[in-house]
């Protein structure tokens, strides 16, 4: 069994690493914040995010660095705005020896990095893999099966990431297309806000479907235009991770956007939520790469101009509904 040390103990940190501790490894997880531990270890349970679902015993909680001596394998969960400051805390103490496996999700603000270039950026890890696809933290911490992807530019780190943390709840794929896995599992987060916005605006089934095929085609397009292959759009990082987070309300950006939806700001319908929604800063990200790339991004753009700018849903999206002719097939990859 291996020693994993987990940084980052918010709902999908705490989940995977209850996920691991039931395969009977040994996990260490960390917060930066002393109060937020002292709590989890008096319940030994994340009463807000996964009530109900106790610690295993073998996972230590602790604020000190200290758990990162040793480990065979460093798992990253950081909220993406925190990305950067958490991994210069820990910059010289990660051993040469170590993989480290990130498994949040987003875009960089200024850098637009993906974190995977954070994490390189910073600590330049000698073996890294990326670890995202549809994947509920809710759910993972309740064994519901469920599959995902490891992502490396070694496929040999994939597999040794796919051979370590999968179990008969949680079935691994490998993959060498790290960038793609990245832009499916940040910008799918955008058009889960949008198929909230709808939702809350009371549009049906035909519109979230429209939504969703045209929102892959947009992030298909941007992420091949980045140098990610068009392939992994159409697998678990992309379509799959695409299909949990617009249909669910385990999802936070769908949440957000169904309050958006029923008249409240972006500001006030993320103070309800009261967790990270990351579609929102991932929408200006995108928005910005998208024009630094020079890609066509209508459903990201039109997001924009509704968080970022005020504009009334209803008239962004009877805008898109009226957009010149297109054709389907040429639209998909192409600008």
């Amino acid at each position: 069994m291996a020693k994993v040390s987990m940084l980052g103990c918010g709902g999908w940190g705490s989940a995977v690493a209850i996920m691991l501790a039931r395969a009977g490894h040994d996990v260490k997880l960390w917060s930066f914040f002393p109060e937020e531990i002292e709590v989890l270890k008096r319940d030994r349970e994340h009463k807000k995010l996964l009530p109900g679902i106790v610690f295993p015993e073998n996972i230590e909680l602790t604020d000190s660095l200290d758990c990162l001596d040793g480990c065979e394998f460093l798992v990253i969960a950081v909220p993406s705005v925190g990305m950067r400051k958490v991994c210069e805390k820990i910059r010289g103490l990660v051993g040469g020896d170590t993989i480290v496996v990130n498994i949040s999700k987003g875009l960089e603000q200024g850098t637009l990095y993906r974190m995977s270039e954070v994490i390189k950026e910073v600590l330049s890890p000698k073996k890294f893999a990326v670890l995202c696809g549809p994947s509920h933290a809710e759910e993972v911490a309740r064994s519901v099966p469920t599959a995902c992807v490891v992502s490396s530019d070694d496929i040999e780190v994939a597999k040794t990431v796919q051979e370590t943390f999968m179990n008969p709840h949680f079935r691994l794929y490998t993959s060498d297309d790290m960038a793609g896995a990245e832009y499916g599992a940040a910008l799918k987060n955008v058009i889960a806000l949008c198929a909230g916005i709808c939702d809350g605006m009371g549009y049906g089934d035909n519109t979230k479907a429209a939504l969703m095929t045209r929102g892959i085609a947009e992030m298909a397009r941007l992420g091949v235009a980045l140098g990610a292959k068009v392939e992994t759009f159409s697998g678990l990082t992309g379509i799959g991770d695409l299909i949990v987070t617009c249909t669910s309300m385990h999802s936070r950006n769908r949440r957000a956007g169904i309050l958006i939806g029923q008249g409240y700001s972006a500001k006030e319908a993320i103070e309800k939520v009261n967790m990270v929604v990351e579609g929102y800063t991932t929408a200006k990200a995108a928005y910005d790469l998208g024009k630094k790339a020079d890609v066509e991004l209508p459903i990201t753009n039109a997001a924009y101009n509704v968080l970022y700018e005020g504009a009334d849903p209803k008239v962004v999206i009877d805008d898109l509904m009226r957009r010149p002719k297109k054709h389907e097939v040429e639209e998909l990859y192409l600008k």
